[in-house]
């Protein structure tokens, strides 16, 4: 009885310190309210990042961006998403972020939009969340918007965590109509067996191998082995962190699909024109 008692009393001094922590990171009296009240009050903005086509019809062009999430704080201030996020994930709330960014986004679909397609990032929280594909479904029905104008985003680490959420997500997303792909490949190893389970339509390469790619023979060996499955398996390979003109011609000679970066376009509000 005394150390179950005693554990308690940790416990909730520990939770206590971490609220306190919380508080002294964020400025926040009460964090979860905090951001309860941006859900409710919808005080969060989209941005959104282009995708530039290297080769193929759409070569030119920006056919997919990745949609980005800013918080409004005072003064029009906009937090980016390392700021808040984390407290999403600690007080078990992204699933409800995740909701609020596709609705957003469906409306922004709906209103007319020279992209495509957007991409949505997929939380681990939200990941095995069996309702959110549901959610998804009504959304798009509700507005009358093609679910092939979306892809989720899942990111490698989870797929490697969680390969049954991940499966089931990515099978449920399918047969809406919508796309999936994979986020930071080559991040921890090259293996191809997730790609295989989730059928996936696009790999996006992480940036530790594109940074490295005119220097390192590891890096463009990864690349190499990514564009041949790629061409196996039919799926298309996208380079994120693209940031020097050097990197992009190399990807272009390589047979790159699509590349991303800050060196090819800057995040912008979701309804900015885009401009090469």
């Amino acid at each position: 009885m005394l150390a179950q008692q005693r554990a308690a009393r940790i416990a909730a001094m520990d939770e206590e310190f971490l609220q306190q922590a919380d508080t002294a990171l964020t400025g926040w009296s009460d964090p979860r309210a905090r951001l309860r009240q941006a859900l409710d009050k919808d005080e969060f903005a989209l941005y959104c990042q282009p995708m530039l086509a290297l080769a193929g019809e759409a070569a030119g062009g920006y056919p997919m961006a990745e949609v980005l999430v800013r918080l409004r704080e005072e003064e029009s201030a906009l937090l980016p998403p390392g700021e808040f996020l984390p407290m999403f994930e600690h007080h078990r709330m992204m699933p409800e972020l995740d909701r609020w960014v596709l609705r957003h986004t469906v409306k922004r679909l709906l209103a007319g939009s020279r992209l495509h397609c957007f991409t949505l990032n997929v939380s681990t929280q939200t990941l095995a969340d069996a309702e959110f594909p549901r959610f998804v479904a009504a959304q798009l029905g509700m507005h009358q918007v093609p679910a092939e104008r979306l892809a989720f985003e899942i990111d490698e680490n989870d797929t490697l965590a969680q390969p049954q959420a991940a499966q089931q997500f990515a099978a449920a997303a399918r047969a809406l109509g919508a796309r999936v792909l994979i986020d930071g490949f080559g991040r921890r190893s090259v293996s191809f067996a997730a790609i295989k389970a989730l059928g996936v339509n696009f790999v996006k390469v992480d940036g530790s191998i594109t940074r490295k790619l005119l220097a390192s023979e590891s890096a463009q060996n990864k690349l190499s082995a990514i564009l041949k499955v790629g061409e196996a398996l039919r799926f298309g390979v996208i380079a994120e962190c693209v940031e020097e003109q050097e990197i992009l011609l190399r990807l272009k000679e390589l047979g790159v699909g699509y590349a991303q970066g800050f060196g090819i376009y800057q995040p912008q509000p979701i309804g900015t024109p885009i401009t090469a």
